[in-house]
């Protein structure tokens, strides 16, 4: 399967009928693709952003670096991943509830859409990936599921670990995860695809959207390059009639109001790491 941007080349489709084309992609394959829905030059500055967060060292609860000065380090450990930067950073709140992103959401969810969680992932050379795996597994969002809007920051590919993904899994229930290789992957959860159904890598460029539905198992491979990072924002959002989702993922509004749902049983942080006393 060739993975590509329902738009005209050079520029998305958020007129009415070019939104209705990623829609019909999305409730069929369990994602779509918007190519070049923000600038280069946003990219650039929200990647300045979060390589100023870095060089203001440790933000406990959401960016906590170690082992920096250790030859040889986990490269994860020493550009791990910024959880939840919206609550530390005002451009990356901008990026979470962008006009842009809740127009698509709205269009592919039919209904209001309540913004539940940001992440920033750096992925130096080097650095391990993660085994598939399915975001509602953490999210718990009830009823219905959780959708992805996965902002890539740099060209991405199969080289330096891009995304993966299974299509048709997002029909299918949550999966009981097997435990994941952890040479290959930092976190612990693996799903294996079903019978005939087989992971289509998705290769951006900087400002691409790849939106994918919560149960859609999807992952990356290491990044195997020396010298490229594959820089990603992430954010998690749900429909306005969700009921519960897990305590970890307070929900706003896309103007940025809070809205308290009852808590889902169950639920936890985006990848549950292996202990850093592992094999790396």
């Amino acid at each position: 399967m060739t993975v590509s941007g329902n738009g005209a080349a050079g520029a998305p489709l958020l007129d009415p009928v070019g939104l209705l084309r990623y829609r019909d992609g999305f409730e069929e394959d369990g994602f779509t693709v918007v190519r070049g829905l923000f600038g280069a030059d946003e990219i650039e500055r929200l990647c300045e952003e979060f390589a100023a967060l870095r060089a203001g060292g440790p933000v406990p609860g959401h960016f906590e670096p170690r082992a920096a000065d250790i030859p040889g380090a986990d490269p994860l450990h020493v550009w791990p991943r910024v959880m939840q930067p919206h609550r530390i950073s005002e451009p990356a709140r901008r990026m979470l509830l962008d006009a842009r992103l809740r127009t698509v959401l709205e269009v592919l969810l039919g209904e209001e859409v309540l913004a539940a969680q940001s992440m920033f992932y750096f992925k130096p050379p080097g650095a391990r990936g993660q085994a598939l795996h399915q975001d509602n597994f953490y999210l718990r969002v009830e009823p219905g599921t959780c959708v992805a809007a996965w902002v890539a920051c740099d060209v991405i590919d199969r080289a330096n670990g891009g995304l993966e993904v299974v299509p048709g899994t997002h029909r299918m229930d949550l999966f009981c995860p097997e435990l994941a290789d952890p040479e290959v992957s930092f976190a612990r959860e693996y799903v294996p695809p079903p019978p005939g159904l087989v992971p289509v890598p998705v290769d951006m460029r900087p400002g691409d959207v790849l939106f994918f539905n919560g149960s859609l198992v999807h992952g990356s491979q290491p990044n195997g390059t020396d010298d490229r990072f594959r820089r990603s924002f992430i954010g998690h959002y749900v429909g306005r009639s969700a009921e519960r989702i897990g305590a970890f993922y307070p929900t706003l509004t896309m103007s940025g109001a809070r809205v308290v749902l009852p808590e889902s049983e169950g639920a936890g942080p985006c990848g549950t790491e292996f202990a850093p006393q592992g094999p790396h």
